[in-house]
């Protein structure tokens, strides 16, 4: 745990920003934060950056309005200001914050909170990362109630909406194995503040426009088993993508609903964002570690979900991620059966 208030205390200018691709955990966190600091050190200036995200979010996630993101032409954010005392940097480290990267940099303090045991923490002065944590909302809310042990006041009714939305993302709406009795408790303690939480969940997890259910019934017709079936993969090109008029946001959740097909245990997701470059969602029983398999070409997340890059033909990406996959279900599987033997 880190005493944010001590960490930054003297800080007169405050940045805050997630990673880039942001989900509704870092979109959350971004915005909980920012209300938090606002009441907490109300002297300061509080700017949180962010890439766009989709409408259900923007839609559920009080403050997140006022994301500044604008960027120049050569990609980085417009700034108010030229350099921050602190740079809070949420869900990720400071390798992927994208345009906010020369902020962070040049800022006097930073500080990062994240939940992925897969990244390290930058080059952060103080470090909050708690890989058996369900969201990164899950440790931002654990900040400010540790925050309040003096007496104040600061989680309210918009800043625990934002933290319930990130965490309805990134556990599924609380049936993924990240969820602990703790993410429970803490959810429970949200929803007294008494916003409509049923509304979020059907909303910024269930909801999909017309657009979205279409690209969504293209890759389920086209996905492939291999691996004897414990494997399905699907690739979305740019073409198709055109077709439809999707963008990336509209391909969220293609590999976790791959992976609801029965006797599979890993589920592959490829979008091509450019020729010959395909971003990776991988999703996995268990059985497979998934942050192993895309730490190997950059990337990274958790043992059940995670993503990375890879330049090549979609078909070569495939065979190299189903070779490590199917070498880590042998491992799993002679594992087992050691186990049943002894």
């Amino acid at each position: 745990m880190i005493d944010i208030l001590k960490e930054l205390e003297g800080c007169r200018t405050i940045a805050i920003s997630g990673h880039v691709r942001p989900d509704g955990d870092a979109v959350g966190s971004c915005a909980a934060m920012a209300r938090f600091l606002s009441k907490a050190v109300p002297d300061a200036r509080i700017d949180v950056f962010s890439e766009s995200f989709n409408h259900s979010l923007m839609k559920n996630i009080p403050g997140a309005e006022s994301f500044h993101q604008e960027k120049d032409d050569a990609g980085n954010y417009i700034t108010p200001i030229d350099r921050y005392d602190a740079f809070l940097v949420l869900d990720c480290d400071s390798s992927r914050i994208g345009g906010a990267a020369g902020l962070c940099e040049n800022a006097g303090r930073i500080i990062n909170i994240d939940h992925h045991a897969s990244r390290g923490s930058g080059r952060a002065h103080v470090s909050f990362v708690v890989p058996h944590a369900s969201s990164t909302c899950e440790l931002v809310y654990e900040v400010i109630r540790a925050a309040e042990q003096n007496g104040n006041s600061y989680l309210d009714a918009e800043a625990a909406q934002a933290l319930y939305t990130g965490m309805v993302t990134d556990t599924g709406v609380f049936r993924y194995s990240n969820v602990s009795p703790r993410t429970m408790e803490i959810a429970a303690d949200l929803i007294r503040f008494g916003f409509d939480f049923p509304t979020i969940c059907r909303e910024v997890f269930f909801e999909k426009t017309y657009v979205q259910q279409q690209i969504m019934g293209r890759a389920l017709l086209e996905s492939i088993r291999i691996l004897d079936g414990q494997c399905i993969f699907c690739v979305i090109e740019k073409k198709t993508m055109a077709f439809y008029g999707a963008t990336s946001v509209d391909l969220e959740g293609i590999a976790s609903q791959l992976m609801l097909t029965e006797g599979v245990k890993a589920a592959v997701f490829l979008q091509e964002v450019e020729p010959l470059r395909f971003r990776v969602s991988l999703r996995t029983n268990g059985e497979v570690n998934a942050a192993q398999v895309c730490a190997f070409y950059g990337g990274g997340g958790h043992d059940r979900a995670a993503g990375c890059t890879i330049s090549s033909t979609w078909r070569d990406a495939v065979n190299n991620l189903a070779e490590s996959i199917e070498m880590q279900l042998k491992k799993t599987e002679a594992a087992n059966e050691t186990e049943s033997q002894s």
